[in-house]
């Protein structure tokens, strides 16, 4: 017991610590707003998609393609949306009802859900991540912006959701990385290690900015911040890794699954919200909430997978 939870905290507490940190540093204004948006914008642009691309592009997707994972991690996405999508109209409010399915729904899977898996489960679970994060990122983002655009009340247009999509550098990097996979193509080392340097920025200046963004006065908001976050890192990742495991899943596997379904509501979320029409401080509350009580609930959850060796 006390093994399965000292693991636990291993594989949480650094992340725990850069999160905190960021607070910190933003406190005692080291670091300003004007930095924590141009971090985000350089992570979300620039360092991601080169840990995604150099990440995937040296794979060899017809020995190391995770079936299994990707088709359940799928199922578990679209189920979701739908059944939180229609729960939304049960919403008196309709301002709330996309930001709550978004909130609900739409994972920190790129930053802290691969921080997680990498720190808990290595290498092996790099690899894993980063292909279970090239196949459902664009269906994460399509499930988004329609859920949006539906519960605002307005028509959701073919030409805005493909823009989205396409001009998306995440889905860019990855459709980059899939044809120098699928094709076998040598990179030149230049190229390579540069995406290195790169990749390594990505992880320690995402969670700063994540740290650095928490307002604990978005707390101050109604019943469904709490039903979000709640639904985001306790009861999702129960149910789908408790299925998974059904399902056959085990191992690194098992593990990356979880991480990836309780990772807390990405913050990608909020500009999505504003720029469409919603709620955007419900928004901003379940992005902080689910941030972090994520740190505790992933500690406990990890814990568990391990006591009962899941994992």
């Amino acid at each position: 017991m006390f093994a399965s939870l000292g693991f636990a905290v291993e594989v949480t507490l650094p992340i725990s610590l850069i999160i905190i940190l960021g607070v910190f540093l933003k406190r005692i204004r080291w670091i300003t707003e004007e930095f924590v948006e141009t971090g985000s914008k350089l992570v979300f642009n620039l360092t991601l998609p080169c840990l995604l691309f150099v990440n995937i592009a040296n794979i060899n997707l017809s020995q190391e393609f995770p079936t299994s994972l990707i088709a359940f991690g799928a199922a578990v996405m679209t189920i979701t949306f739908l059944v939180y999508h229609f729960f939304g109209y049960y919403i008196a409010n309709k301002q709330a009802r996309g930001a709550f399915v978004q909130g609900a729904c739409r994972g920190n899977m790129a930053i802290i859900g691969l921080a997680l898996a990498v720190n808990a489960f290595g290498d092996s679970a790099l690899s894993l991540a980063s292909i279970y994060l090239a196949v459902l990122v664009v269906p994460l983002n399509i499930f988004s912006i329609l859920t949006l655009y539906y519960h605002q009340a307005e028509s959701p247009s073919v030409k805005a959701v493909a823009k989205s999509v396409l001009t998306n550098p995440l889905a860019i990097a990855i459709g980059l990385a899939l044809f120098v996979a699928l094709l076998s193509i040598q990179l030149p080392k230049l190229i390579t290690d540069t995406g290195q340097y790169l990749a390594r920025m990505t992880l320690p200046l995402a969670l700063l900015c994540v740290g650095a963004s928490i307002r604990l006065k978005e707390f101050r908001a109604s019943n469904l911040l709490y039903w979000a976050i709640v639904s985001k890192i306790a009861f999702l990742p129960l149910v789908a890794t408790t299925a998974g495991y059904m399902f056959g899943l085990r191992g690194v596997e098992l593990g990356v699954l979880y991480m990836m379904t309780s990772a807390p509501t990405a913050a990608a979320a909020y500009p999505m919200v504003r720029s469409i029409g919603g709620d955007y401080h419900l928004t901003a509350a379940i992005i902080a909430g689910s941030t972090i009580f994520s740190l505790i609930s992933s500690t406990i959850g990890l814990f568990l997978l391990r006591h009962f060796q899941w994992v």
